[in-house]
């Protein structure tokens, strides 16, 4: 597959074992040119925004997805999803919360914020890793999304 036709996404995950593993699945899936990882809710909102150390360097126009684990460092992904979606420049960048939270509220919080899709990681490795290669197959091949102005 040609990778200009394939977009970026940001994949904000705390935990170094479940990032590998989505990187791995990702890279092996051949899905995308370029993954941005935020380590936690912080970083993930500088690094969309153009904040902080990544100031003038706003990535929010050329996202086609952003994986958000709800359980974050600094700030929460709930948090961070409310900024996305509250904001006019980022509502419209699909985000699907990866998370291992099963608790109800977690998944009505999300979704009455505006979260495209709650996905609860496989306790299994390959589970995971072929949730994250589907993951990237839909979002990043099939799924259309408007062209975002800065």
């Amino acid at each position: 597959m040609n990778e200009s036709s394939q977009g970026e996404i940001l994949l904000v995950e705390d935990n170094p074992n479940d990032l590998e593993l989505a990187l791995r699945a990702l890279h092996k899936a051949k899905v995308v040119n370029h993954v941005h990882v935020a380590r936690d809710g912080a970083e993930a909102l500088e690094l969309i925004f153009g904040e902080g150390p990544y100031v003038g360097r706003s990535i929010a126009s050329r996202l086609n997805v952003i994986l958000l684990d709800l359980k974050l460092p600094k700030v929460d992904g709930l948090e961070v999803l409310k900024r996305i979606k509250g904001d006019t420049r980022t509502k419209m960048i699909p985000v699907v919360v990866l998370t291992s939270s099963k608790e109800q509220n977690d998944v009505v919080a999300s979704y009455h914020l505006g979260v495209n899709s709650y996905i609860v990681k496989p306790v299994d490795f390959e589970r995971f890793a072929g949730a994250v290669q589907e993951l990237g197959l839909y979002w990043l091949l099939l799924n259309h999304t408007p062209k975002l102005e800065q």
